[in-house]
């Protein structure tokens, strides 16, 4: 009996870790390039209460008599669906056609990933700095940050399809630069560790960086200017999935209620 009750708390256990998932991802249902994410379960360990034996008569049993001790959350998986394409004003703000992720340098001088591409430039040292929303600066594909001299006129800069800086020449056609827009893809993004502010750190799970532009072997992404990509977080769905988490919930807290019940009963015998 009370076997039970632990069997259904650890169901109620795991619904507020999935009620948690669903209200974070209803929560960033306008962040820029948010995945949403969703919680898998897995059973855990059986007891066996009565191994392989023969009947009264001396015959084989088939299967043996288990019961399982619950659930637990076994992971909590992100899905890299695209984001619906939104339309932006400024001039550098990109979105991601493919697989690719756009590359910053933070603060600890590491490599994180991001599909938010709300980019501007800010004034740096030697020049215009292209950097994320936090100041974080945008990478190359040869690692470096991507500062331009104050030359440039950064309103008349475009990207090209493949990530390239353009720059209007004296007939006022764009020309390459030779500033390329790093992008990166993984092996196994959902191996990636999550981090805030839309970031991805590398993970012995997911893999090492695929520079896409020194990699043949991948599906190249394309770059869409003055588009940024939203979050794919599908309300309908959140919502169906709350009232599913809600319920098992409270089945879950009924079989508590029930078992309580029944060990009352057993109690009552005594008297």
């Amino acid at each position: 009996m009370v076997r039970s009750l632990w069997t259904a708390a650890t169901g109620m256990i795991a619904q507020q870790t999935n009620l948690d998932t669903i209200a974070h991802n209803l929560a960033n249902v306008n962040t820029q390039g948010y995945k949403t994410q969703v919680n898998e379960f897995k059973t855990l360990l059986y007891q066996t209460l009565q191994t392989k034996t023969t009947t009264a008569n001396g015959e084989q049993k088939p299967t043996s008599a288990q019961v399982g001790l619950g659930v637990r959350n076994s992971a909590i998986t992100t899905i890299f669906r695209e984001g619906n394409a939104l339309a932006s004003d400024s001039d550098t703000a990109f979105m991601i056609d493919g697989k690719g992720f756009f590359a910053v340098r933070g603060e600890d001088g590491n490599t994180y990933y991001t599909r938010n591409g709300n980019f501007q430039f800010t004034l740096a040292t030697n020049g215009n700095m292209l950097a994320n929303e936090d100041g974080l600066p945008v990478l190359d594909t040869n690692g470096r940050p991507i500062i331009l001299n104050q030359n440039y006129i950064v309103s008349n800069i475009t990207v090209s399809a493949d990530g390239e800086l353009c720059y209007p020449d004296a007939s006022k056609n764009p020309q390459g630069m030779g500033i390329r827009i790093a992008l990166f893809q993984f092996n196994n993004p959902n191996g990636l560790n999550r981090l805030a502010d839309s970031l991805y750190e590398q993970s012995a799970a997911s893999g090492q960086p695929i520079n896409e532009a020194t990699n043949t072997a991948v599906e190249k992404s394309k770059v869409i200017q003055g588009y940024l990509e939203g979050s794919n977080v599908q309300v309908v769905d959140e919502m169906v999935n709350m009232i599913v988490a809600q319920r098992s919930y409270e089945l879950n807290s009924k079989a508590i209620t029930a078992s309580d019940e029944m060990l009352q009963q057993a109690n009552n015998l005594r008297r």
